[in-house]
């Protein structure tokens, strides 16, 4: 019986400790946000747990654009792009990415997807068709990895980031399409993709890329143009997914490719063919966003952020050292995330549940999101974080490594 079958596979994650639940929030998404704690009362926490890496989903000029467009365009698009739900504000979204994306990928355009995740199953279910192959690294996001399930094409992954695992693949494969498919930066260790050598060994075995920069976009780059802009790359090869939901502080996403890749995608891109339009208000919001990133605000908001993360870091690292004993280790990323791997999952969810107490709210991370023995805190920093903010997450994780060495 299936409720049986639920019931089962219910205390089997209890036991792993794998239980989820979801904590609702009462506030606005910010630093200190009102969220239900474990026992389901609402107070107060200092979260280090958002994807708002730049401060944008609660700002007021953000808001206001917010505000402006659903009053021009009402609250829903009505019907999916191809019937009558492609607004102006959705054109001027995707004119002004492809813009913004052009001196990376020539003769770019752009496609508004309502979030990454669709982005993703459409970019890989309408080119990986049959004859391709698709080579994805093996720590790719789950949409990534879903949208090559949902591919006819051959799948081959490569272990993180190993270029010369790659390298023999491609050179191996006789097929007629190659995708390389690859984060930008990783959603769960904070690392890049080194693009660079990827554009390399796509050029030498003529194969395009896939890059989703979920975590990258907003971020990365001089103007907050993404991991293209950082590297400083420029090829009809990419085809990269940008989020608007993190840095950009909204929601949805983009794909910016060469002009008969988007043409294609609109064409058959079935996430996108088949699916409602987001709201109008939603695309206005975001042109307010881009201007705020790619401006004095946006570079200001970087460099208060570079400055936390060496804050964050240079702190974990002296704790780490301080208590060795505690096999706990810091990933090498030097982007936002910043995870505390602490190994079993059990021990992420007490560390979790004991900074609450304090005050602190850090998601713990476990299988099948991250490795089997890899279970984690994944710490993630805001421009809209304070100094004082970060010195009290280490004062607090400091107390609790003392506690666990006496213990």
């Amino acid at each position: 019986m299936l409720l049986d079958l639920l019931a089962k596979a219910a205390t089997e994650r209890r036991a792993a400790a794998l239980s989820r639940q979801r904590h609702t929030a009462y506030s606005a998404c910010a630093p200190y946000q009102t969220v239900c704690d474990r026992h389901g009362t609402p107070r107060p926490l200092l979260s280090f747990c958002s994807n708002d890496y730049l401060g944008m989903a609660n700002n007021p000029s953000v808001i206001d654009a917010f505000a402006e467009g659903a009053r021009r365009y009402g609250v829903g698009s009505g019907a999916s792009h191809l019937v009558s739900g492609h607004s102006l504000a959705h054109q001027t979204l995707e004119s002004e990415l492809a813009r913004w994306m052009e001196p990376y990928i020539p003769e770019a355009k752009a496609l508004y997807f309502c979030t990454g995740y669709m982005a993703n199953l459409a970019v890989l279910s309408a080119l990986g068709r049959a004859g391709a192959t698709l080579f994805c690294d093996k720590l790719n996001h789950a949409s990534l990895i879903d949208g090559a399930q949902l591919a006819r094409a051959c799948t081959k992954r490569y272990a993180h980031c190993d270029l010369g695992m790659l390298s023999e693949r491609l050179a191996a494969s006789e097929s007629q399409l190659k995708l390389i498919v690859t984060d930008s930066v990783f959603s769960m260790d904070g690392d890049i993709a080194p693009m660079t050598e990827l554009l390399e060994l796509a050029e030498s075995h003529d194969a395009w890329i896939v890059v989703d920069d979920a975590h990258g976009f907003g971020l990365l780059g001089e103007r907050g143009h993404g991991v293209l802009e950082h590297f400083g790359l420029s090829s009809k090869r990419f085809i990269y997914v940008g989020t608007l939901g993190k840095a950009a502080g909204v929601a949805g996403a983009f794909v910016a490719a060469h002009q008969s890749v988007v043409e294609h995608l609109v064409n058959v891109g079935r996430p996108y063919i088949y699916t409602t339009a987001a709201p109008p208000a939603a695309a206005h919001a975001l042109l307010t966003s881009l201007t705020l990133i790619a401006g004095n605000d946006g570079r200001q908001r970087r460099a208060h952020l570079a400055d936390l993360i060496h804050q964050l870091r240079a702190g974990l690292q002296t704790l780490l050292t301080r208590h060795a004993e505690t096999g706990w280790q810091l990933t090498d990323s030097r982007t936002a995330i910043q995870p505390l791997v602490v190994g079993c999952n059990a021990a992420a969810l007490e560390l979790s549940g004991a900074l609450e107490v304090d005050g602190i709210r850090v998601t713990p991370i476990r299988p099948p999101t991250v490795p089997e023995g890899t279970a984690r805190l994944r710490i993630t920093l805001s421009a809209a974080h304070s100094s004082d903010d970060v010195s009290r997450l280490l004062a607090s994780l400091s107390v609790l490594m003392a506690q666990r060495e006496i213990a």
